[in-house]
């Protein structure tokens, strides 16, 4: 099978402009129904729409005899060489099982992986420090808070292989959005086609938007039939013509 190309920066920033429930849509119509990555909130306000391909850490339960503190001094160790090596523009998804009892990171590798560029942080888990971690400009959506060191429940092992985070399949190369309904992930071989759709489908559903303000039914508007898309049609030929 041949390697997908990877996602341009263009369609990442495209896919800032698109909403995770329209790119859900768009998904669901290709027959993928297990793209939303349930029970994950924002918990950086702060923060604009997520849009970046993935870079995973992964994590197998700790085990006491291997995961104390003194691990953290190896700058090799996993969960620190993902922070550094997370490319620009890219989402650092950490695979914690789904246990949110103690936390994937904290404020001080979520600022350095803000410094150093990326789009977001994700993971099935927690995060700490959850004050500082409100004020960053990254985008971090998780399922919970906690106070414990993730050495206490989790043991990092691989960056960058595909893992499962809140039982969706992520790749490394797919592209992760977050909103303020959550996280999806987009297929990286499906990137392109999908921005595109999701675009003129935003389009139309503002249009329909304000047809029903303005006292529509949603008969033959919503979905809209062909007379309504005409509509839609000539409404986008007027805009595009006083650009």
């Amino acid at each position: 099978m041949t390697a997908p190309e990877e996602v341009s920066e263009n369609t990442q920033r495209a896919f800032e402009a698109v909403s995770t429930a329209t790119i859900a849509t768009a998904l669901f119509r290709r027959g993928l129904r297990n793209t939303a990555l349930h029970g994950l909130y924002s918990l950086s306000p702060m923060s604009k729409r997520m849009a970046g391909t993935a870079f995973t850490v992964r994590y197998i339960p700790a085990r006491e005899d291997l995961d104390t503190l003194d691990v953290f001094e190896d700058y090799q160790h996993p969960q620190r060489a993902a922070i550094e090596q997370a490319p620009p523009g890219s989402v650092l998804v950490a695979d914690c099982r789904g246990n949110d009892r103690a936390a994937a990171a904290g404020h001080i590798l979520l600022t350095r992986l803000q410094v150093r560029g990326a789009a977001g942080f994700v993971t099935d888990g927690s995060v700490r420090d959850s004050a500082q971690v409100a004020a960053l400009r990254l985008p971090v959506f998780a399922r919970s808070r906690s106070a414990m060191t993730n050495l206490a429940l989790h043991h990092a092992v691989d960056i960058n292989v595909p893992i499962a985070c809140s039982g969706v399949a992520i790749y490394p190369g797919d592209v992760l959005v977050g909103d303020e309904d959550g996280v999806v992930c987009v297929p990286q071989s499906l990137a392109d086609a999908v921005v595109i759709e999701c675009l003129e489908m935003e389009g139309i559903e503002d249009f329909i938007t304000k047809e029903v303000r303005n006292g529509a039914p949603l008969r033959n508007i919503y979905p809209p039939n062909e007379a309504t898309r005409e509509r839609y049609r000539i409404f986008k030929e007027g805009i595009n013509t006083n650009a």
